[in-house]
């Protein structure tokens, strides 16, 4: 391997949404620091099987509305 080119690896801690911490190996950051989870297996809908509404009819009027104008024109 050659020599400085690397990115330093290096032991953080993970905090999981529900106050669990592990210790592993990352390039982020420095040595010592925390990564805090938002979303983690215990909390993700793929495998809680728990999903929320999305309006997706709102995001598809805002959509059309945006690009309305880059149609086909006659």
């Amino acid at each position: 391997m050659k020599n400085d080119i690397h990115p330093d690896y290096h032991d953080i801690n993970v905090v999981m949404t529900d106050g669990t911490e592990f210790t592993t190996r990352s390039t982020m950051g420095k040595a010592g620091d925390t990564l805090r989870l938002d979303i983690d297996p215990k909390s993700h809908p793929a495998w809680t099987g728990v999903h929320r509404m999305v309006d997706s009819g709102g995001q598809i009027a805002k959509f059309n509305k945006r690009f309305a104008s880059f149609g086909i024109k006659s």
